[in-house]
């Protein structure tokens, strides 16, 4: 290896960003081709790509961090920073929904009966499964910070514990919502409804199981000795996911399924 007078890790070229974009441009056109000709091929060639290219990447920065030492201290503040401008475009993101629900519901037009919810809608008990899901997030938000200190403190089983009760727990919020929008009396068709709905529900849905995947490969790495209680940035950016996806549930469950309903 060449010497290196500065902190800075200068990254080797790679082709999992190539490989990346193709796999979004395959899922993309491949949910157009699935939805409009029932033909998954596509789709499914599109995710296998992608879940070959994030094992891949993750593979290569967990070698670069854990055991080539090129995560530096600048270079840790720099993917701080990074993470921190990624979860604020995530606010942004999902402020178009709440944007969306709260122009639609704050004036409903004749055409939706000048009431919200829409005349013929039947929303559903927002003290039903939605309060469930919220105690679950709320619990999952708990035992994720107690594996953060446990982390800290260098207590590694009771860390390996929390752990995975976050994970259980996220996977449950999913399990939970899949049987929403199983029994749910109406659809995404619904009219401005069903669409901020089922769009801002689904989206936080699958952030959920983008924050569960991230913390399963957490708890991997927990397993395999990679954290230590000083250096530890690949669990705390899962942690700050999880945590903003808790509070987008609260305000969504505020607006879309107590005040909305």
């Amino acid at each position: 290896m060449a010497h290196q007078a500065h902190a800075y890790h200068m990254v080797e070229p790679s082709p999992w960003p190539l490989t990346g974009a193709t796999a979004a441009l395959l899922m993309t056109s491949g949910l157009a081709t699935w939805f409009h000709f029932h033909n998954p091929f596509l789709l499914l060639m599109g995710l296998t790509l992608i879940i070959l290219t994030m094992i891949q990447w993750w593979r290569d920065i967990i070698r670069e961090s854990t055991f080539q030492g090129h995560h530096t201290q600048p270079v840790q503040k720099g993917l701080r920073y990074g993470m921190i401008l990624f979860i604020t475009s995530e606010v942004f993101f999902f402020l178009g929904f709440f944007w969306a629900f709260y122009h639609s519901s704050l004036a409903p037009t004749p055409e939706l009966g000048g009431c919200w919810p829409p005349t013929g809608v039947n929303p559903l008990d927002p003290f039903d499964v939605p309060l469930l899901n919220t105690a679950v997030l709320l619990a999952s938000g708990v035992t994720v910070t107690w594996t953060h200190h446990s982390i800290m403190e260098g207590n590694r089983k009771e860390a390996i514990q929390a752990l995975t009760l976050t994970i259980i727990l996220g996977i449950y919020f999913t399990a939970l919502q899949a049987m929403e929008y199983y029994k749910a009396p109406f659809t995404i068709a619904d009219g401005v409804y069903g669409t901020t709905f089922f769009v801002t529900t689904g989206f936080h849905g699958l952030h959920v199981i983008i924050g569960s995947t991230f913390l399963i490969v957490c708890l991997l790495r927990q397993i395999q000795f990679h954290f230590t209680s000083k250096h530890h940035f690949g669990f705390e950016a899962a942690a700050w996911y999880w945590h903003f996806v808790d509070v987008v549930w609260l305000f969504l469950y505020v607006s879309m399924y107590w005040w909305g309903s």
